[in-house]
């Protein structure tokens, strides 16, 4: 499995290796050691979540505040997604900046967002299955959105037509007003 680290410290992308034949393909989608390994973690995944988004559709940017933190090791089973990791740790040197990875059932990358990130993607193709671990579980109570169209954050969505919103995303708060968790406190 190759490992990418991103130019936003934690966030990494993995690309199994892939063994393909005419009676279709084989690969690893994960491997405890090798993602141990690469981000440090020490924790476990404790929910797999599956979503199945219309194209054009925005998730996110969502994320939980302590003790309920959430990393996400994230892919894309069925279709394509845009996805949009933004940095929401106070003592980092890179608050507020964002960054994003294409995921596709064609390319297989997972994209690892540990806790003290929010996390969102756009549906780029028609009946797009989305695929989360997660190292926490969901709580009502700890989740957050930040607006996916945040001027202040300037996230550059490769939209052609306005998107598909649930309520709650589109009357999420920008990162200035947010409910955000306090500095050194991202587990």
């Amino acid at each position: 499995m190759q490992v990418t680290k991103l130019d936003i410290d934690g966030l990494m992308v993995f690309e199994p290796k892939v063994f393909a034949d005419d009676r279709g393909a084989f690969f690893e989608s994960f491997n405890d050691r090798v993602f141990r390994e690469a981000t440090g973690f020490t924790g476990q995944f404790v929910q797999d979540n599956q979503s199945q988004s219309r194209k054009g559709v925005v998730r996110g940017l969502h994320y939980q505040l302590p003790p309920h933190a959430q990393g996400k090791l994230v892919r894309v089973a069925r279709g394509a997604a845009w996805d949009v990791a933004l940095d929401i740790r106070h003592d980092s040197p890179s608050f507020g900046k964002w960054a994003a990875v294409e995921l596709s059932a064609e390319n297989r990358k997972q994209f690892w967002i540990p806790a003290g990130f929010a996390h969102g993607f756009l549906a780029l193709e028609e009946g797009t299955e989305f695929l989360y671990k997660t190292t926490d579980f969901w709580s009502g109570a700890s989740e957050r959105a930040i607006r996916w169209d945040d001027p202040d954050v300037g996230i550059a969505w490769p939209l052609t037509t306005p998107p598909i919103l649930s309520g709650k995303d589109a009357a999420a708060p920008g990162i200035k007003d947010a409910d955000l968790p306090g500095p050194g406190d991202q587990s």
